[in-house]
């Protein structure tokens, strides 16, 4: 029997019997210290409430809040950003203005040292990266499984033509890791702020190869994590796998900057094109991108002026 897709639901295996697994599913409740006690992926009112898809035999967390697991990323991030004994505390979801007023997105957890007279001293940031999904999920899958779960879980899906979500990393690298990398992440690296990204492995090891350095050299930590299966409480826990220390501006060029093929292939492709604009083909015929996608459909330069 095929798997079907959702590797956590609220928390737990959609399979899960236990009384906690069964309270947070019918309350919608995020297990994982999000802003408020219920789930609001998606939805506040309705919420999407899968964390983690299975990809293959791999699992991609699709749900920034379910990094959240106990404090681990803010314990760690504390860990680089501060000397030890420094008091701390975290704040969520703060706004970062640029010079001129303009908002270059809030910064997920900001890592606040404060002293004796609780004034802040220093601060760092934490941004928090997950993979969107392509496919169709809320529908597909987990609506049925909300409605009728032992139907769900019985259900043959090696004969189900329902294509599963499978994670989209390039998209989530090129939308969101680096436009906060480029807008958030200047401002900060500007200020000599250390910063910090909390990352599952599945999506770290789809980045380009990063150059390391030594801790005290770093001023960009990526806290990078996997989820492990607890046979006894029959749930996936988060995992610190490692740490990887890199200066920002040599990440940010890995990142951002693609790598480019030979000019030759490209030269041929125009040579292609050119031959059949020649012969009388149409624009729309020599275009790209699919006829059913709009002509101003955003890309990446789109979402960086929108931040």
């Amino acid at each position: 029997m095929a798997i079907q897709p959702i590797a956590e639901l609220f928390g737990f295996p959609p399979a899960s019997e236990t009384a906690q697994s069964a309270r947070y599913r019918t309350n919608c409740l995020c297990p994982y210290n999000n802003k408020v006690p219920s789930c609001t992926k998606d939805s506040v009112t309705n919420p999407l409430g899968v964390c983690t898809i299975f990809h293959g035999d791999k699992l991609a967390v699709i749900c920034p809040i379910r990094l959240r697991q106990d404090w681990m990323i803010a314990e760690q991030a504390a860990a680089f950003f501060f000397p030890p004994g420094t008091r701390w505390t975290t704040l969520v979801e703060v706004r970062l203005n640029d010079k001129y007023g303009k908002s270059a997105g809030n910064i997920d957890l900001v890592l606040v040292a404060y002293d004796e007279n609780d004034k802040v001293t220093d601060f760092g940031s934490l941004e928090v990266q997950t993979v969107y999904i392509s496919g169709t999920l809320r529908n597909t899958f987990f609506k049925p499984l909300m409605e009728d779960r032992t139907e769900y879980l019985a259900t043959d899906w090696s004969s189900s033509r329902k294509k599963n979500p499978s994670p989209d990393y390039l998209s989530s690298s090129r939308k969101r890791l680096a436009p906060q990398m480029i807008f958030k992440g200047g401002i900060l690296k500007s200020w000599r702020r250390k910063q910090a990204v909390a990352v599952h492995s599945a999506f770290y090891a789809t980045l380009p190869k990063l150059r390391q350095v030594s801790k005290d050299r770093a001023d960009l930590a990526w806290l990078i994590y996997d989820l492990e299966f607890d046979v006894r409480d029959n749930r996936y826990n988060l995992k610190h796998t490692r740490t990887v220390y890199t200066e920002f501006k040599s990440a940010l060029n890995s990142i951002t900057v693609s790598k480019p093929g030979p000019v030759d292939e490209f030269l041929l492709t125009l040579q292609a094109k050119l031959d059949k604009k020649l012969g009388g083909a149409s624009s729309d015929q020599l275009s790209d991108m699919p006829s059913d996608v709009p002509a101003d459909e955003p890309d990446i330069l789109d979402d960086l002026e929108n931040l």
